[in-house]
């Protein structure tokens, strides 16, 4: 049967008390409406159409190709907004799938159980319910004697003896495509002057057709987000769950509840992770490697056996063995180099350290290459830039930079080359040879 998806995202989100679109709102650095999105394209395979409104623009640009955008304009209700979708997927689906863009920690593997239901029978309605004692303002499951659902009453229609009823409505369907595009024609028009899709399990039922229900193994898997309150809860559940996961594939992490990893990050075996560890956007980290406590890392790769102590990185790039902190920064182009150590207060950007180089503490090293072997001397400072343009230094094999040097770019030291403690080179210093001063001059020549 060819399946389609349409997910709802058109509500204005009036709770979460923000001018950005509440299906934008951030859980470990992905929309929250992107999880929906991936849950749907992996059942599906695929691309769903989303139903926008409040906000569109931002949306549109936001989650660019992953879905095809309809306008609901007027919002006038659920129902209305899955009318939006039809000439987009009338005559290209049997089965439509609905749901909402707001409850991020839906899996794939429920969505997909609630599609091989639909698939099963003939009746045109297949839905979740979830029974919990946190209503969250669902719609309240009426059944007949039989137990099968006769109908969905919302709570705020509901009578005393209706709210007292734990099995919820979390709104997430599977529609005859057939039967619903027609059926969407003739939801009457509420109170409210809006029209509901809950109503069309009613009109189903009054058809004597079977209306077919799965319950939610894990509640919180359809916890929707209507406030900032709603949203923190989702981001620590979802922290639980990748953290869980990735200590099921060998990664140790001494206290779960303090380590922060978004969905883009992968983990080698035999890591661990300490408190405060924060890992984000396309982050890779090898085997053996000892990351924090208090350490930032941002659209890194560091490769295995390392140890980052306190640190931040930010589009680095650390070879095997890599030892550096605490208080070191990585900006973006920063290559450590097999073996590398990095004392505390270092700070490097675009540059490269060769294999088994050190650099000392307190130092800074910008638009620089530095050879294997190298010792760069505490407080060395590369000086690359003159307030227009930046400069490269370059720093030979097995070079000796002494402390407080300051290297005025664009400046070579040669291989094995060595400076005094507070010289400032503005010259190119020839390979091995030691020098001294301010400006530094070359004194002698050094034994190879």
């Amino acid at each position: 049967m060819r399946l389609s998806a349409v997910i709802l995202a058109a509500g204005q989100g009036t709770r979460m008390k923000s001018s950005l679109p509440k299906v934008l709102h951030p859980i470990l650095g992905k929309h929250m409406a992107c999880y929906v999105l991936e849950a749907v394209q992996q059942v599906t395979q695929s691309t769903p159409v989303m139903v926008i409104g409040h906000g569109a623009d931002q949306v549109r640009q936001a989650l660019g190709d992953q879905a095809e955008f309809v306008l609901q304009q007027p919002q006038v209700g659920t129902g209305h907004a899955v009318m939006q979708a039809e000439p987009l997927l009338v005559g290209k689906a049997d089965i439509v799938l609905v749901i909402y863009a707001d409850m991020p920690l839906l899996t794939a593997q429920t969505v997909g159980s609630l599609v091989e239901l639909a698939q099963s029978h003939s009746g045109p309605v297949s839905m979740l319910t979830v029974t919990t004692n946190e209503t969250r303002g669902f719609g309240r499951i009426l059944r007949d004697p039989r137990g099968k659902v006769s109908g969905i009453v919302e709570e705020a229609q509901a009578t005393a003896e209706q709210l007292n009823i734990h099995e919820l409505n979390p709104g997430v369907y599977c529609f005859r495509a057939a039967w619903l595009w027609q059926a969407l024609k003739h939801i009457p028009l509420s109170p409210k002057g809006e029209y509901y899709l809950t109503d069309l399990i009613g009109m189903a039922v009054a058809e004597g057709a079977d209306v077919q229900s799965m319950s939610v193994d894990d509640p919180n898997e359809v916890i929707g987000i209507n406030t900032r309150v709603h949203l923190a809860q989702a981001e620590a559940l979802m922290r639980q769950r990748i953290n869980r996961d990735w200590m099921l594939q060998g990664v140790s992490m001494i206290d779960p509840n303090s380590v922060y990893i978004e969905p883009g990050v992968t983990l080698g075996q035999d890591t661990i992770l300490w408190p405060g560890t924060y890992l984000h956007g396309n982050t890779q980290i090898g085997e053996s490697c000892i990351i924090g406590p208090n350490t930032i890392i941002e659209d890194s790769i560091i490769g295995n056996s390392c140890t980052l102590l306190a640190s931040v990185l930010e589009g680095a790039l650390l070879e095997d063995h890599v030892e550096m902190g605490p208080f070191c920064h990585l900006r973006k182009g920063a290559h450590l180099c097999k073996g590398v150590h990095m004392g505390n207060f270092g700070e490097v950007k675009n540059s490269t350290l060769g294999t088994g180089s050190k650099m000392g503490h307190f130092s800074y090293l910008g638009d620089a290459t530095v050879g294997a072997d190298a010792n760069i001397g505490a407080g060395t400072i590369t000086c690359n830039f003159d307030g227009t343009h930046k400069f490269p230094t370059e720093i030979g094999e097995g070079a000796f930079i002494g402390s407080d040097t300051m290297l005025v770019a664009p400046v070579k030291v040669g291989a094995g080359a060595k400076t005094g403690a507070g010289a400032v080179v503005i010259t190119d210093i020839p390979p091995h040879s030691l020098a001294v001063g301010v400006p530094a001059r070359v004194i002698k020549e050094l034994k190879k």
